[in-house]
């Protein structure tokens, strides 16, 4: 059975490659989405690209996942410091989940330094721009 990743992207992370490139960096989720998919399809593996600027669509999706995901790959934005009820949803499905940042969140804003939702996950990669994303994917398919 190919595997298959679900890969959700939370509030602002459409933007990048157009804000605060000084941390984050020139590449766009899109880009960040066929690094990926360029990977996935030499494992053989299906991943599926989610975003939503919107905390009950991202829920919504985690629940969904269940039984049609063999792993999920979440970077939540600024919910990470702030989503019990990603969190809750996360602990609720029976599916690894690493939580990835482009930027090191422990070298920012001290508020930033407290993943409430990684506490939920597998992992937490942090800092090593979009590879995070891609470290995560070997990580689940391995």
């Amino acid at each position: 059975m190919k595997k298959k990743i679900l890969v959700i992207n939370g509030p602002n992370l459409n933007l990048l490659g157009k804000r605060e490139i000084e941390i984050y960096g020139k590449m766009s989720l899109n880009d960040i989405k066929g690094k990926l998919e360029e990977y996935a399809k030499e494992k053989n593996v299906e991943i599926e690209f989610f975003h939503s600027n919107f905390e009950g669509e991202i829920i919504e999706k985690i629940q969904h996942a269940d039984g049609r995901f063999h792993g999920i790959i979440i970077n939540p934005g600024g919910l990470s410091y702030s989503s019990f009820s990603i969190l809750d949803a996360i602990r609720t499905i029976n599916i690894p989940c690493v939580e990835v940042h482009i930027s090191n969140i422990f070298a920012r804003e001290d508020f930033r330094k407290n993943s409430i939702t990684a506490t939920g996950c597998k992992g937490l990669i942090t800092g090593l721009g979009w590879k995070s994303y891609l470290l995560a994917l070997i990580y689940l398919i391995s």
